[in-house]
């Protein structure tokens, strides 16, 4: 169980808005269904656990319109669909061949969020994927 750590403002190190917004993905039932279907595939899981568990936060451009964030997303797609299947296969010749837009739509709902606030006190870190 993590540190509880309670914030109050007047102790963080300044409360900042991060110039992202935050592409939350989040599997559906087909997605379940594939993982079910495929080699080792005998999971007792939920589509309610997988979407807790499963679910992908991307930090991307800020755009003055939510609808520009979606079309940088989707124009993003094949790469954040290979993110997705690597985090359960990491040989490729066991992922969906045709994986389209539409199946990624399928797949995956999309929530955008326009603010990103960090309120972790901490100075941000980054690695390699």
């Amino acid at each position: 169980m993590p540190k509880r750590i309670v914030l109050s403002r007047r102790k963080l190190s300044p409360v900042r808005l991060v110039n992202r917004t935050v592409a939350v993905v989040k599997p559906k039932q087909p997605m379940l269904d594939w993982l079910k279907a495929s080699p080792g595939g005998d999971l007792d899981v939920s589509l309610e656990s997988l979407r807790q568990d499963d679910t992908l936060a991307l930090l991307v451009p800020e755009y003055d319109y939510l609808e520009d964030t979606r079309e940088f997303v989707l124009l993003n797609f094949q790469l954040i669909f290979e993110m997705e299947l690597e985090g359960w296969f990491t040989d490729p010749q066991l992922w969906p061949p045709n994986r389209t837009r539409e199946l990624f739509l399928e797949w995956f709902d999309l929530e955008l969020h326009s603010m990103a606030v960090d309120i972790a006190g901490q100075p941000l870190s980054t690695e390699p994927w």
